[in-house]
C-alpha cells in the first residue's frame, strides 16, 4: 500500500492567496488541523490552526503572514508504514506527497490513513488475538507459524514490539477463527508464554484461567 494509492480526492491545498479564515474554515470542514499551502505544485509548507489563531489576522492572505513553515512529506512510492511514522513523530493531521520531481501531488489525511491501515492489519475480519512473549535470543517466526498452522489456524497479521529492558519480544498475532483454544494449548505445548488473548468465542482469558485453575490446585493441597 503506497502514498500515491491513499491521497484524499476531496481536500484541497491552500494558495497564498487564501485567507487565514479560509483556511480555517476549510480545516473545520474537513476536520483537520494542518492544511498544505502550495504554489505552482510547489509546496510551501504546512500552516496550522494554531498559527492563524496565534498571529490573530484571519482576514490576511497567508502570504502576507509571517508564517513559520514546515513542510514535512512523503514521496509518491513510499509504504504506508512511512506515512505513518512522518505522521506520528510529527503529529500531522494531513501529510503532503511528493512527486519523484517534487510537486506536489495531494495529500493523506489521518482519518484515511487510520482505516487504511485497519484494512491492512486485518482489523475488519473476524477472529481472535494472542499475545506472547518470546526472548529476543528464541525469535523463530517460522516455528510460530508453524505451531498456530498445525493448529489449523491461519495468520492474518503479525507485529511485536521489542523490550529492550528484559530482551524480549511481545508479539501479537491476528487468527483467523474466533475459537482460539487449539492455538492456545499447542503455545502452552510448546512453552511459550502467552501474556493475553482476545476472541468473542471465548469470553475469559486464558492466562486467566490458567492462573484461577493453578491457584484451585494449590488451595486443594
Amino acid at each position: 500500500m503506497l502514498a500515491k494509492d491513499l491521497i484524499s480526492d476531496i481536500v484541497p491545498a491552500l494558495r497564498t492567496s487564501d485567507s487565514g479564515l479560509n483556511a480555517l474554515n476549510w480545516m473545520e470542514v474537513f476536520r483537520v488541523s494542518h492544511l498544505p499551502i502550495v504554489n505552482n505544485k510547489e509546496l510551501l509548507g504546512l500552516v496550522t490552526d494554531t498559527d492563524i489563531y496565534d498571529i490573530n489576522k484571519p482576514e490576511e492572505p497567508l502570504g502576507n503572514l509571517p508564517l513559520s513553515l514546515t513542510a514535512p512529506f512523503v514521496t509518491q512510492d513510499q509504504h504506508i508504514y512511512a506515512v505513518i511514522e512522518v505522521a506520528s513523530r510529527l503529529q500531522l493531521t494531513v501529510v503532503p506527497v511528493l512527486s519523484d520531481k517534487n510537486e506536489y501531488l495531494g495529500l493523506i489525511t489521518q482519518t484515511d490513513l487510520l482505516k487504511n491501515f485497519a484494512d491492512l492489519i486485518a482489523v475488519h475480519t473476524p477472529g481472535g488475538i494472542v499475545e506472547i512473549d518470546v526472548p529476543s535470543y528464541d525469535y523463530s517466526i517460522s516455528e510460530i507459524a508453524r505451531i498456530i498452522e498445525d493448529s489449523d489456524t491461519k495468520v492474518l497479521s503479525f507485529y511485536l514490539n521489542q523490550n529492550k529492558a528484559s530482551d524480549t519480544l511481545k508479539i501479537t498475532i491476528k487468527l483467523n477463527r474466533e475459537d482460539i483454544t487449539p492455538v492456545l494449548r499447542a503455545f502452552d505445548r510448546y512453552d511459550y508464554t502467552v501474556s493475553a488473548s482476545y476472541s468473542e468465542h471465548n469470553t475469559v482469558d486464558e492466562v486467566t484461567k490458567k492462573n484461577y485453575d493453578a491457584l484451585i490446585r494449590y488451595l486443594n493441597i
